[in-house]
């Protein structure tokens, strides 16, 4: 009966359809992870998006390389938690014990609806100069690199953002405990979620007050209809209040205005400062400079402070995802690599307490190049096969010390046999390049 009910909250948070009574803690030590509790959860609704697309609407599967790409930005953008406690709560907590002006109830349900409101309406703005202050949108551009529509897409979130995102709650922690803020900055994550997929298509009523798959769907479009449109959390009210709502209409077509065309993870993070930094130092004004960071992605000289949306790249409807064939021997291992790197993350997290510094930044790292060295091998890059060669010389390094505990202790044997193979099979491939190489220069 305990197992049922802490699985009916688990689905239950998921859709913010948890109480007061259930959700409030005095404590923020006592407020669950319920993001990092939610695992089983996105993995379940993912299986369960798959199977209604396929057999209800004919929706064609996604892409592993897409879904790996999303998923890797998702375990990229909470390494840092290893290290340090997320950086809105701890800056919101600083807030409150030095500055509150007036201390509700953590108990009350006044309190919890009124925490509801404002995560909501801050995420609003949050989400609306991260779309209209180009430095900003340089963190967020890695939620809507995808052509694809689905719940992996969620997952697809940005390492940088969340260094910019806690200003925007501060001014809650003059009067809402922080207990409070940590259950609903959790819950209005988890909402999100499900709101990223094609299968739900109109809710009828709930329209109006809710973002709902429909609304969303028109925030990931490069429709010119769809720029900078609907920009709620959990609620839809506060882009038609202040005058950024949209209905899907179209055929929405998702992505960058410009697509990036690569899977390789620190680029799908990092590319965009890149570009900021040299249009920083093409424009030779100190006003223009200053315009580049603090002004819309679109911005040039002589336009508008959020660009001209009319030279955004017309589409037509008929622009298909990039997606390059590449084997299916290496589809196959790419998915069995990011199985054991997902166990990896995870044991990691759930172990942390009882590991060393030094442990957990080693996997850090064993983590962050092994998500690289997949986009590589996606990407088909001519490095790959030497990337790949020295992660997998590490993962062995790693298995010998025991530093890298395998799922089950019965696949210890089966996974060190693989990961052997594997250090031989891409420490050819560098050989045979290697000698290609010498061969063409001589």
């Amino acid at each position: 009966m305990l197992h049922a009910d802490c699985l009916s909250k688990g689905v239950r948070s998921m859709f913010y359809m948890v109480t007061p009574n259930e959700s409030s803690f005095q404590h923020v030590e006592d407020v669950p992870q319920y993001v990092q509790q939610a695992t089983p959860y996105f993995v379940g609704l993912m299986l369960l998006e798959l199977v209604v697309g396929y057999l209800m609407n004919g929706l064609p599967v996604p892409s592993i390389s897409d879904g790996v790409t999303s998923v890797s930005a998702g375990i990229i953008s909470r390494l840092s938690h290893l290290f340090l406690r997320s950086i809105e709560l701890t800056t919101y907590m600083y807030i409150w014990n030095h500055f509150h002006l007036l201390e509700l109830p953590w108990d009350s349900s006044w309190t919890w609806w009124l925490a509801f409101l404002g995560v909501d309406f801050c995420y609003y703005w949050v989400h609306r100069f991260a779309h209209e202050l180009n430095i900003l949108w340089a963190a967020h551009q890695v939620h809507h690199s995808s052509e694809y529509y689905n719940l992996t897409t969620a997952l697809r979130q940005s390492l940088t953002q969340q260094f910019s995102s806690w200003v925007f709650y501060l001014p809650m922690a003059l009067v809402l405990p922080p207990s409070v803020f940590a259950v609903h900055i959790q819950f209005n994550l988890l909402y999100q979620f499900w709101i990223h997929t094609e299968v739900i298509k109109d809710l009828g009523p709930l329209e109006w007050i809710l973002n709902t798959p429909s609304h969303h769907r028109v925030h990931h479009g490069r429709n010119l209809y769809c720029i900078d449109k609907n920009y709620g959390g959990a609620l839809i009210i506060w882009d038609r209040l202040f005058g950024t709502f949209a209905p899907e209409t179209d055929k929405v077509v998702y992505g960058l205005v410009h697509p990036i065309n690569t899977f390789e993870i620190l680029t799908v993070q990092l590319h965009y400062y890149r570009y900021v930094w040299r249009r920083f130092k093409k424009n030779t004004k100190i006003a223009n400079k200053l315009s580049v960071i603090f002004r819309g992605p679109s911005w040039k000289p002589g336009k508008p402070r959020l660009g001209d949306h009319a030279e955004v790249p017309t589409v037509t409807g008929q622009e298909m995802p990039h997606d390059p064939s590449w084997p299916v021997p290496r589809q196959v291992y790419v998915c069995m690599q990011f199985l054991l790197v997902l166990w990896v993350y995870h044991n990691v997290f759930a172990t942390k307490l009882m590991l060393s510094q030094l442990t957990v930044l080693l996997t850090t790292g064993y983590i962050v190049l092994t998500l690289t060295s997949i986009g590589f091998i996606i990407d088909q890059r001519p490095t790959a096969a030497m990337l790949e060669t020295l992660r997998c010389a590490l993962m062995v390094t790693m298995m010998t010390y025991d530093l890298l505990a395998p799922p089950l202790p019965s696949l210890a044997v089966p996974i060190e046999t693989f990961v052997s193979l594997s250090l031989l099979y891409w420490g050819m491939q560098t050989f045979i390049q290697i000698v290609a190489v010498k061969k063409k220069s001589h």
